[in-house]
This record gives structure tokens, sequence and C-alpha cells, in this order.
């Protein structure tokens, strides 16, 4: 996956301003981000619209950026469309949209495995031809085990590397015995939020945009010891939920049914009862959610906390982007359907994270599963049975792919993921996010309260969220803030073309 994508800039705006495009799809390989390497920056060029998708979502909506002559392509817009006026989306990869796949009786079941398994092998070998020291991220699932098997063959000097973030889960014995029993070498890396935090300021001058993903600062922490270490690239193991399908446990559906997009008065959270209490303070939270964003990870600042962050009421405009989605949205019948746009949607958020930080750091990042034959032949030829499984299981093909390697492995089962120590960030870096806020005022007045004001409350994950959120948006906003004072005008959101 080496191809850069074609960089279009439209023509200069009566303004003298520009307007510029890039390719983010990772479906379609690593993304130019040269016509950035000039920006001017300053507070002018920021898009406060998309500063509000950051804090309600952890995402800017595509096609937007954090800057407004900025727009990018990700997997449903054609890059060769104009994203600046009128873009469109569509997702293609709904089950209702692909040809009659065969029946599980009609296909040899091994040969399927085989073929899955050569698949993924290429993919590996062709996106790493240029890496010649790749490190894989192994977070002990589903994803990553079967990604290693494939490595252990395609690349096997591969260094596999999980990252322990919190207490939550401790998948690094899963993914060492897997590592090992293939004959790959394997690291790993505790979470400290302090050197995280440290990594990702070091690195925020050099990131060509912003994502505020629940595993940014995992993942600049990772990078920064890859390249540390000696490595040249990264291979990430994410990218087939939309192709695989996405099931809705129960769960999520309740979260759904809970989304009222209500407005609860702030004296809700004060007491000690709610206060101190994540689920009952998440709960609460849902109800003031939109129920299609609630499918979105995290606790996340409500649409009325972020008008207090703004000092004036703009989370409706950040709301209002998710009509470029509805068509698909209306048209997904179901509620897996509606997953799969979702996970469509957030691609800005869990790819950007790494494409960021590979770029600050300037390493190769690679998603095998991404690569087109492979994508291509599970959503045309793998029967539904394999894809999902009528009890709701998923990814039956790669627990097979796994199976003939182990006979049980816990995270197969449990999902993994790459953790982060949100309350251990928030009291080790409080005065640090809170002078960020001081310098960020001016664009976000509200900062510096809220943080004074939820002091007492950040060992609650609730809360801790939402700091996580403002540590990683304002010292980015900070360094490409290049004028002392906003001009004329940027206090008040500008409308969207």
């Amino acid at each position: 996956m080496t191809a850069t994508f074609a960089k279009s800039e439209a023509p200069a705006t009566a303004a003298g301003g520009r307007r510029i495009q890039i390719g983010l799809s990772p479906h379609a390989g690593e993304p130019d981000f040269s016509p950035l390497a000039d920006h001017p920056g300053g507070a002018s060029t920021l898009d406060l619209v998309s500063v509000s998708d950051l804090l309600r979502n952890s995402f800017v909506y595509p096609p937007h950026t954090i800057y407004k002559d900025v727009k990018v392509a990700t997997t449903g817009f054609d890059p060769a469309q104009d994203l600046h006026d009128s873009p469109h989306f569509h997702f293609g990869r709904q089950s209702a949209a692909a040809p009659a796949r065969p029946a599980a009786s009609a296909v040899d079941a091994a040969a399927l495995v085989d073929t899955y398994h050569r698949l993924l092998c290429g993919a590996v070998a062709q996106t790493t031809a240029a890496m010649r020291s790749p490190w894989l991220l192994q977070s002990g699932g589903k994803d990553s085990t079967s990604m290693a098997i494939a490595v252990a063959e395609a690349r096997p000097q591969t260094t596999c590397v999980t990252y322990l973030g919190g207490s939550e889960e401790n998948e690094v014995e899963s993914a060492r015995f897997v590592a090992r029993r293939l004959g790959l070498r394997h690291e790993s890396l505790v979470c400290d939020p302090a050197r995280a935090y440290d990594r990702y300021l070091a690195m925020v001058p050099r990131m060509p945009l912003l994502t505020a993903d629940f595993a940014v600062l995992s993942y600049a922490d990772l990078a920064t010891e890859i390249g540390a270490s000696g490595g040249d690239g990264v291979v990430d193991a994410l990218g087939s939920d939309p192709y695989f399908g996405v099931p809705a446990p129960w769960q999520q559906r309740m979260l759904g049914l809970l989304a009222r997009g209500l407005r609860l008065p702030p004296g809700v959270f004060r007491s000690s009862l709610v206060g101190r209490n994540f689920k009952l303070c998440y709960a609460l939270g849902t109800l003031q959610m939109n129920a299609f964003e609630r499918f979105y990870a995290g606790s996340r600042f409500t649409d009325a906390e972020v008008d207090e962050l703004f000092g004036q009421r703009i989370a409706d405009r950040s709301r209002q982007r998710l009509e470029v989605f509805r068509a698909d949205i209306a048209a997904a019948q179901t509620q897996e359907a509606r997953r799969r746009v979702s996970a469509t949607i957030v691609e800005a958020a869990i790819f950007g994270k790494g494409m960021y930080a590979a770029s600050a750091l300037g390493l190769r990042l690679v998603y095998p599963y991404c690569e087109p034959a492979l994508c291509d032949w599970v959503f045309n030829q793998v029967p539904d049975d394999y894809l999902m499984a009528p009890d709701g299981t998923n990814k039956v093909l790669v627990r097979r792919h796994i199976a003939r390697h182990f006979e049980q492995l816990p995270y197969v089962q449990h999902k993994g993921s790459f953790r982060f120590d949100l309350c251990g960030l928030a009291r080790q870096r409080f005065d640090q996010v809170h002078a960020f806020a001081t310098q960020a005022q001016v664009l976000l007045p509200g900062a510096p309260r809220w943080l004074e004001a939820h002091r007492h409350r950040l060992g609650n994950k609730y809360f801790a969220s939402k700091f996580y959120l403002l540590a990683i948006v304002l010292p980015w906003l900070i360094s490409r803030m290049k004028t002392a004072q906003v001009p004329a005008g940027l206090s008040s959101v500008e409308p969207e073309t």
C-alpha cells in the first residue's frame, strides 16, 4: 500500500485562499500530506465546527477537517468530486448490496480458510515490501491474531508489540503466547500516561491534521517506541469490520433506545451519588446523545457542555454534519447495517490517529486488511454464515483461521483493545492541560471553567474521558494559533458551504 493519492487543489477563492483535498481512505494507499507542508496555520484557518465535532464525538465529521480549507476523502467519498461543495457519501459494502454469496453448504470449509490465508499473506507481503523492520500492533484480539499468523509466514522478521493500557484487560500474556508459538519476536509497552502525553506533545507540531480518538495517546506512545527501537514501519490490523460485518449486541441496542437527544440540567451531575458513579453518568450522558452518534465510542461532551465551552451555540452545527450520511443511514434496514455505516464514518478517527502519528514520525503505516483483493473476496465470495453466524458470532472465517494454529485463546471470545489510563492522565497532567486551556480560551473560553469545576470528579472515567479530549485538542490548536488575537469574525460560527 505504497501508492499515494493524487492530491487536488481547487482554484483559489475570492479571498485569495486555497482549497485542498486529500485522499484518506485506507483502502486506496498512503495519504499524501504534502499539500499541508506550507499550510499557513493561524487561528483564522481553524474550523470551529470541527473543534465541536472533536469534543462531541472525538473525530471530525468527514469530509471536513480541523482546517476550513482542507477536506478529506475517506471511504464512501469519491476523491474525484469537489468535497468543498455539496459532497456526496455512499458506503458500498452493505450486505444488501452484495451479489448472492455462495451458500455455506456449497463451499469447502478448508479451501475457504486456505484462500483467506493466501490472500492475507499476500496483503502483508505487498504492503510491507518497502519496510526493513516492520512492527505489528498486536492487541491479542481476533484480527491481530489472524494477522500475526499471516505475518509469521510472509514477514517472519516482524516484531509484535502489545500495549498494556490499564487494569481492565490484560492482553499481554495471550499476545505473547501467540507470537512465541508463531516464532515472532514479542515486546510489550506498559502505559505511563505522562510519558505517552509527552510523546504526543512532541509530535503535535508535525501532525498534519487532528483527531481525538481514544487511542491517540496509546498510538503516539507505541509509534514513538517503535521508531526508537529501530522499526521503520507499522502493521495495523484494523479495517475488516465494514466488510465482515458489525454485529449489534443487546447492550448497543439498549443504548440506542436510551439516546433521546435531551438536554438535562447541569446540576444532575453535581450530586456525589451521580458524580462518582461511572455507569450512571454514562447512562445520563447517553440520554443527551443522538441515537446514531451513540454508536461512536466513549464518553464525550454533551451538546450543552460544548456550547458552554465555546460560549456560543455551536453543537447543533456539528450535529447537522450528519445529514450528508442521512441517505445511507435511512437505507440501512437493520441495527447491524447502521453500525456498518457508523464504522465507515469513524474511519476519520480510527485510521487518522495512526496516519497522523506515522506522518509526524516519518514511519510507514499499512493496513493489510484494507487491501482490495482481500476485501472484495471476503465481501463477495464468503458465505454469510462465515461472516456472521446465525447466533451472532462474528468473523467466523477468522476464528477458523486462528483455530488451525491455536485451540483456544481468551481474546477470541472477549474483545481486546489498546486501552489507556484516563484517570491517571487527569491526575498527572491536570495543571498542564489547564494551562493549555488558559492559552486557548480565545477559542474555547469555557474550557478553564469546566476543568476547575470538574477537577474533583476526574477519578470517574466519564469525566476523565472529557478531560482526555481537551488534553488532545488544546495543544494542537495552540500550536496552530500563530496570532495573538483572533481575527474579527472568528468568534462567531461561519456558515458552511
